[in-house]
């Protein structure tokens, strides 16, 4: 039998071109270009599919997205189709025309990464000087023309005492939410091994991260830290399958086919960006026969598949383990995962509510 799952959210990657250098990134982007990626009109046909059979919200990212041309012809084609289209960006080629161009073709809010909450700091990240006074001054310009504005920071060993500090930049700022990503060694950030928080570590950070959620007035969300969904059921959060704002859906840990999936610059499906299994290619095989039969996606849809820990475990289906960080560590995707310090106590599931 077919598991069946709601797309709630895409994250197209429209190009892997991209005008920084970033030590962690997923995709080791770089100017470019890169052969193959998908032509306008394929991208339009992609858009048609999905708004066939669903009304996700479509992440438009890359590399650096304002790198592609046609970016504003899609993200409007895309939001007149009636899906809600954001933006995530480095913040570094933002102009007061970009703005005008992005409220026009209906993009509803940007984020821009932000991993060091000083200009030394978040340039050592980056791999370019400027990135961070750059960046601060394309989110001034998202701010002056109306645009709400997301901060996500990935963090590592080298950043993460910089929590409170990257809260406080947010708020100051003027932006509505802040989006923690913990370290996923793929890409280039293969280099970085050695630089992930441990899994105590990361355990304090969810605390903290959580405890803060309660008394900042920003919208908060941890992404690619499946176990701070665990740890917000053991503080008697009540988590929802559905919810009218998909970037915030208090629902499980890790949506990789079951309620998000990533297209990539050359129109593969995967689970997410991290893990770089591939699912389907659009040029071969339907967008929506990917996402509901694909085997990939059907094994990811079943907490009965998950191994180790993770299959013991009785927050399995609201946690689900970051698939990504176990294929990095294991070359399995439905292994434990290797940075989560609980010891499972499972009598039977806890289940959303």
């Amino acid at each position: 039998m077919k598991l069946k799952a709601d797309l709630m959210m895409i994250a197209w990657e429209l190009t892997r071109s991209c005008n920084l250098n970033c030590l962690h990134c997923r995709a080791a982007a770089e100017r470019g270009p890169y052969e193959g990626e998908l032509s306008t009109e394929e991208a339009l046909a992609f858009i048609d599919e999905v708004v066939s059979f669903s009304r996700p919200v479509l992440i438009l990212t890359g590399g650096e997205p304002l790198m592609r041309e046609d970016v504003f012809t899609l993200a409007r084609y895309a939001t007149g189709k009636g899906l809600r289209v954001v933006m995530a960006t480095n913040g570094t080629l933002i102009t007061p025309e970009i703005v005008s161009r992005m409220r026009e073709a209906g993009v509803k809010r940007v984020s821009v990464s932000i991993d060091g909450a000083t200009p030394q700091s978040h340039d050592a990240f980056r791999g370019v000087n400027g990135a961070f006074e750059e960046a601060m001054r394309g989110i001034r310009y998202l701010r002056e023309g109306g645009v709400e504005v997301q901060i996500n920071t990935t963090l590592t060993r080298r950043n993460v005492k910089e929590l409170d500090s990257f809260i406080r930049l947010t708020e100051e700022v003027g932006a509505v939410a802040y989006h923690i990503f913990l370290l996923v060694p793929t890409g280039r950030g293969k280099e970085m091994k050695g630089e992930e928080v441990s899994a105590e570590e990361y355990e304090q950070v969810l605390e903290r991260f959580y405890d803060l959620s309660k008394r900042v007035p920003l919208q908060f969300k941890a992404t690619c830290a499946p176990q701070y969904y665990r740890i917000a059921a053991q503080k008697g959060e009540r988590l929802r399958e559905r919810s009218r704002d998909a970037l915030h859906t208090f629902t499980r840990g890790c949506l990789g086919g079951v309620g998000f999936c990533f297209l990539s610059h050359r129109g593969d499906v995967q689970p997410c960006g991290y893990l770089e299994v591939v699912a389907g290619n659009i040029r071969e095989r339907g967008f929506r026969e990917i996402w509901e039969e694909s085997e990939l996606f059907q094994k990811l849809r079943d907490p009965d598949n998950y191994r180790g820990k993770c299959g013991r475990c009785e927050y399995r289906v609201i946690c689900g383990g970051c698939r990504a960080r176990a294929f990095a560590a294991t070359g399995d995707y439905l292994e434990e995962e290797p940075l989560c310090p609980y010891e499972p106590r499972r009598s039977k599931d806890v289940g959303l509510a």
